[in-house]
């Protein structure tokens, strides 16, 4: 697949809008047919007397001769403002910017402007100025951070048009000592055409795989004449939040115009984010052969518990962001200090939390593995059938745990890398980019892990053991009960959940 997302450079044009009621007039293009009479810059407006309210930034996506598809499905946008130092007009500290920004869309060179957003937002500058502020400095730019612009949810139209204004108010502060502004430049970040076509056909291919999986688990399990236990009911539910996730409900992104399809994506991956996590600590306590009392989902309340609210506060942060951008697209938490402050702890509390997690999981895992190990001493004493049988099973719960390891560590890559870049976007620094491999192959490792769970797991129809071993020199039937549980009749659980489960007879 083609990279995940393109980075497009805008430069915005000068436009002169010299009459009154502004908006309600008509949208300023800054090339075309009916372009806007232009400004080379801000000395030309000097000369002619153009005062900056009738100054309209404009940037027509895409450039020239191009046009946007609902392919892209997302359209994030980041500003970066040129300001120049001058003695009379320098950068107050701690200076903000006001902005009176509007969105239009058409689908057709010759049709009108629709508006589909306006607001007016406050922006703060951080900007360092590397030279000392001398006469003969002037002219030279200040160095300054992007800032979070724009994010649209879906991409349903062909053209988009934004018109920027700086109204200046001497009386009420709006836009003063914010420098000399030159230029206003954007960044459009989108979703590559290529990437989307690749990702929407994994999702295709893969839904029925592990709906059919389930459907084949779920009957097996039925067919027992027990009740499921835990591990059971708890792989089942991690089955329905991979089918959650993989559905493609996407393709209806492209002939409708879901500006939500960002965050509906958001909270579907906050709920197999939850699920995988909780499962792993059970499905690791649920082989841990100690005498607490297990196969009841209380009995995980402070692992899980954590999990839950993680999620929760995850969603809430989620709401605050994306949910605010399906009314207001220029909305931004990272705009305010708290807002900043908040969302840089969010990331980094959830990467310190996730790898110590993944530690908490290591530990774990080496106290099954050393469990497992203690029941390897009794194999000796079986017959040669059921030594085989069992250290096979050995060698292949040794090997799903292994595997569990490797998917928690790449999971917990994933998400931090994810956020990372994300907040980067956010922050401005568009040089990051996750490699769409990266994307797609934690993406089908997910579906190969839960897909080879519910087939090792189970419930076993086959019953080995008893004609074997009570035939072989040496071997008593007390034998059987080294590797089993006291669920004693033919529809135990199976195998594998048999061999490390804690009620196993030492």
């Amino acid at each position: 697949a083609p990279s995940p997302t393109t980075a497009v450079p805008y430069t915005s044009v000068k436009c002169i809008d010299v009459r009154k009621n502004h908006h309600k007039t008509k949208w300023l293009m800054p090339w075309g047919l009916n372009h806007c009479k232009k400004l080379k810059d801000f000395d030309e407006a000097v000369s002619r007397q153009i005062e900056a309210n009738d100054i309209v930034f404009a940037v027509h996506i895409p450039l020239p001769s191009k046009e946007m598809s609902p392919w892209f499905q997302f359209m994030l946008f980041i500003m970066q403002l040129d300001i120049a130092f001058k003695m009379d007009n320098d950068l107050k500290e701690n200076a903000e910017i006001t902005l009176d920004v509007s969105l239009a869309y058409r689908d057709d060179m010759f049709d009108d402007w629709e508006e589909i957003a306006h607001a007016i937002e406050i922006r703060k500058l951080k900007c360092t100025f590397g030279s000392p502020k001398t006469v003969e400095s002037e002219g030279r730019h200040y160095d300054c951070d992007f800032l979070p612009f724009m994010e649209i949810g879906s991409v349903a139209h062909k053209y988009y048009l934004i018109n920027i204004r700086l109204p200046v108010n001497d009386r009420k502060g709006i836009n003063v000592g914010i420098g000399e502004i030159k230029d206003i430049r954007l960044v459009g970040i989108h979703q590559n055409g290529g990437f989307t076509k690749v990702w929407f056909a994994m999702k295709t291919f893969l839904t029925p795989s592990i709906l059919i999986i389930m459907v084949w688990y779920w009957r097996r399990i039925t067919l027992m004449t027990r009740a499921p236990v835990l591990l059971e009911k708890v792989i089942f539910a991690l089955g329905i939040s991979m089918t959650f996730i993989n559905i493609p409900v996407e393709w209806f992104s492209i002939g409708f115009d879901w500006t939500w399809m960002l965050l509906f994506g958001d909270i579907r991956q906050g709920i197999f984010y939850a699920m995988l996590l909780s499962f792993w600590i059970i499905f690791c306590g649920e082989h841990m052969m100690d005498q607490n009392e297990r196969n009841r989902l209380s009995g995980y309340w402070k692992q899980v518990g954590p999990i839950a609210v993680g999620s929760f506060c995850l969603f809430i942060f989620d709401m605050c962001e994306r949910g605010v951008q399906l009314k207001n697209p220029f909305y931004s938490i990272w705009t305010t200090e708290v807002g900043t402050e908040l969302a840089m702890a969010f990331i980094i509390v959830a990467g310190i939390c996730l790898c110590l997690y993944f530690l908490f999981l290591c530990f774990m895992v080496f106290q099954v593995f050393r469990n497992i190990s203690g029941k390897q001493s009794s194999l000796p004493a079986m017959s040669k059938a059921r030594r085989l049988h069992y250290e096979g099973l050995i060698f292949r719960f040794k090997f799903l745990m292994l595997i569990t390891l490797a998917c928690a560590a790449m999971t917990v890559i994933f998400f931090i890398v994810s956020q990372v870049t994300e907040g980067h976007w956010k922050w401005g620094d568009i040089t990051i980019q996750a490699n769409s491999a990266f994307f797609t192959g934690i993406y089908g490792m997910w579906n190969l892990y839960v897909f080879a769970l519910m087939f090792l797991y189970a419930p076993s129809h086959k019953n080995y053991g008893e004609e074997q071993s009570n035939g072989d020199l040496g071997v008593n039937s007390g034998e059987e009960l080294q590797l089993t549980t006291t669920i004693t009749h033919v529809d135990g659980p199976t195998e594998v959940y048999k061999l490390a489960r804690k009620e196993a007879q030492e």
